[in-house]
Order: structure tokens, then C-alpha cells, then sequence
């Protein structure tokens, strides 16, 4: 008996294997085939003479109530060049980065065919870390001086959890939540649940957009933190559910489980010190994949669902 399930679930691998093969050959056919502008470059070279062009072709690059004067003092200054020189270093080759936009970009026109590719333009904001990556409608903006390497001289003063993934791997992964946040539903968020919810919806979009990322890159955790969520679920929705936190609407919950943190405050020395934060964002996401797995319905769709529709019917289970 062992026997004949274990090559019924070879087969269903198999078969499942071969049907997502088949579907990301028909995606990388969509080809949006985009082109990064190096906006970065251009003003690390601008001349007084070419300043007038460059802010013609780049118009919302450029304050008004700044004078010509006041933009090549900022390229000539000694801490600009030196931020210049540092992503020059680093995006030397901006290949793999493009080739992952752009495959973002395919799933993004195959499941929406009304997205239109934006301008892609790269530049630098002095370590805006907060603003890593600006979206609108017809241009993406990313500040390539938020990526250097967690580890670089510049993030000196910023806190550990945060510049984790200060890293040219994550700049895809940026991308798409910009872009989940823009094609989520976003209700006000007025729960725990509600807010875990809303971030799975967003986590999920990623999991269909960015396949090739792995699960740890697409939360922006490591592996160990990845991995301790994963041993540790069971725990956590029963922490949840015992301490009747999932509808509750105490203003303090997000920032304990939800907002970017070291931790997730649980307030109990033998968990906090090890869970990663964010963790109600984690349970959030297996709540949404729960529901997708359980229901014949589409991506787009799912986004536009409302906190109750996705609970009640996703029959959730934590892993054990």
C-alpha cells in the first residue's frame, strides 16, 4: 500500500512539475522586454553645458525651486561622488537585476494584460532607505544606494533588521510589493487578522510573480528566520487564537506581529529573542495560500476578496 502512494505522489509531483514548466515557457513568451535607464550615471557625469538636456529628459527628476546651481554643486559634492563611485562598483553589471525585472514584468502583463511597463530608472537618494523604490503608473524609480550590501559602510547608523536586505537581490523583490500594493484590495484594516490578511494577499502576489525568488528573499527573511517560523506555526496560531488576538482590534497588535521589528513581541523570553518580526505577516501569507489551494479562483480575483471571505474559507491549518 506504502508503495502504490508513493508512486501516486511521484506522479502528481511529476505531472505538477511539467504543467509549471509549461506555464513559465508561456510567460517568459509575453516579453515586455524593458530597458533600464541609468539616471544614476547620467547625473554622476552631467556638465553645466548638458544640465538643461538631462533635466528635459528627466523633468520629474528635478525640483523647481532648485537653481541649475544647486544641482551640480549636489553632483560635484565630495559625499555624492563617493555614493556615485560606491553603486558604480556595485552595478557595474546590472544584467541579472534587469533580467529579474523583466521577468517580473512577464508574470505581471500574463495575469494583469492591462499592466503596461513603466520607464525603469535608476538613481540615487542619500540613503532614503524608507523610499527604496517609488511606482506610478508610467515610471518605476529605484534608488540603487539603498542596495549596496547590508554590510556597507554607509548603513552604519541604521539598525540590523533593516538593512538585512539592503542587498542588489531584494530590488525585484521591492518592485513587486509596490506593485502588489497597487493591485490589493485595501480596505480599512481595522483587525489582527485584517492586517495578517492584507499581507498575505501581498506575499501571495509575490509567491505567482516572482517565482524565481526563493520563500526567505520574498519576506525578507533568512533562512533561519524562515525556518524558525516554519517549526514553530503551530505554536504561533495558538497563541493567536488562545489569547483571542486574530479579531482583536488593540492599536498595539500590528507593531508587535505586523510592522517591520527585530522581533515579534510575544513577551515571553523564550520565544521573543529568536522569532524574526513580522511574524503575523507570515501567518497571513499561509492563511492566503490555505485559501488558494481550497478555492477555484483566480489571482486577481483573490485580491479584491474581503478578511472574512478569505478566513472562513481558506480552512486553515498550521503545520505541525
Amino acid at each position: 500500500m506504502k508503495s502504490i502512494l508513493l508512486i501516486i505522489s511521484i506522479v502528481l509531483i511529476t505531472v505538477s512539475c511539467k504543467k509549471e514548466n509549461a506555464l513559465e515557457a508561456e510567460i517568459a513568451g509575453v516579453n515586455t522586454d524593458i530597458k533600464i535607464e541609468r539616471f544614476d550615471k547620467l547625473f554622476a557625469q552631467v556638465t553645466a553645458g548638458g544640465l538643461q538636456d538631462l533635466k528635459t529628459a528627466y523633468p520629474f527628476m528635478f525640483s523647481n525651486k532648485y537653481k541649475d546651481s544647486f544641482w551640480l554643486a549636489k553632483k560635484a559634492d565630495t559625499l555624492q561622488i563617493q555614493l556615485f563611485n560606491e553603486v558604480d562598483k556595485t552595478f557595474s553589471d546590472f544584467s541579472n537585476t534587469e533580467s529579474e525585472i523583466e521577468s517580473f514584468f512577464n508574470h505581471l502583463k500574463y495575469y494583469f494584460p492591462e499592466f503596461n511597463p513603466p520607464r525603469i530608472i535608476t538613481t540615487t537618494n542619500d540613503v532614503d532607505y524608507r523610499n527604496k523604490v517609488i511606482v506610478t503608473d508610467t515610471i518605476a524609480i529605484i534608488a540603487l544606494d539603498s542596495y549596496l550590501g547590508s554590510n556597507h559602510e554607509f548603513y552604519g547608523g541604521i539598525s540590523n533588521y533593516l538593512k538585512a536586505n539592503f542587498n542588489k537581490e531584494q530590488i525585484v523583490v521591492n518592485l513587486a510589493n509596490q506593485y502588489a500594493e497597487k493591485y490589493t484590495y485595501h480596505p480599512v484594516r481595522k483587525t489582527l487578522l485584517d492586517e495578517m490578511v492584507y499581507f498575505g494577499k501581498l506575499l501571495y502576489f509575490k509567491d505567482v510573480m516572482i517565482p524565481f525568488k526563493t520563500e526567505a528573499e520574498r519576506i525578507g527573511y533568512s533562512k533561519e528566520q524562515l525556518n524558525w517560523a516554519k517549526a514553530n506555526e503551530s505554536y504561533i496560531w495558538r497563541f493567536f487564537v488562545e489569547r483571542e488576538l486574530l479579531f482583536s482590534t488593540d492599536t498595539k497588535l500590528p507593531r508587535r506581529f505586523i510592522n517591520p521589528a527585530p522581533f515579534s513581541k510575544f513577551y515571553l523570553e523564550e520565544i521573543d529573542a529568536d522569532s524574526p518580526g513580522r511574524i503575523g505577516q507570515y501567518i497571513g501569507w499561509q492563511i492566503v495560500r490555505a485559501y488558494m489551494q481550497q478555492n477555484d479562483i483566480s489571482l486577481k480575483d483573490m485580491l479584491m476578496k474581503r478578511t472574512e471571505d478569505i478566513f472562513n474559507n481558506s480552512k486553515f491549518k498550521p503545520r505541525k
